[in-house]
Formats: C-alpha cells, sequence, structure tokens
C-alpha cells in the first residue's frame, strides 16, 4: 500500500500523534457549534485521505480539512 503524504495548510508533513492548531474559526456540519481559532487539537489520526484528519475536539472526535490546520 503507497503511503500516502498528508500536509498542513504550510505544507508540513502531518503524521499520526502530531498536534495541530485551527488557523481559521469553523462551523461544525449539523451542530450550532464553532471551532474557535487557535483550538489545539492533540494526537491526531490520519484517515487516508491526504485532506483530512481525525482529531478530539472538545471530547467528540472530528473529521477536520487540512487546508484549516497547522502543526503546532
Amino acid at each position: 500500500m503507497e503511503e500516502i503524504e498528508v500536509k498542513d495548510s504550510n505544507g508540513n508533513l502531518l503524521k499520526g500523534g502530531d498536534a495541530v492548531t485551527v488557523i481559521k474559526s469553523l462551523k461544525v456540519k449539523g451542530s450550532s457549534s464553532v471551532i474557535k481559532q487557535g483550538t489545539v487539537v492533540k494526537n491526531i489520526r490520519l484517515t487516508g485521505n491526504a485532506g483530512e484528519i481525525e482529531g478530539k475536539v472538545e471530547k467528540t472526535m472530528m473529521v477536520l480539512k487540512t487546508e484549516f490546520l497547522k502543526k503546532s
């Protein structure tokens, strides 16, 4: 299986277990909540899609687009 390169908004390589910071406030689909700019998501997991990662935000597992994240 080919390894997929997952990069943040600045082009830095991400790997499982990294911490990332949200660079723009994001609305959560299907909810009225917002993930605020500057929120740190620790211990991320790669999804197999180069444009997405999984991470826990406020005790809820969410899939986040890498274009709105930067490596911490």
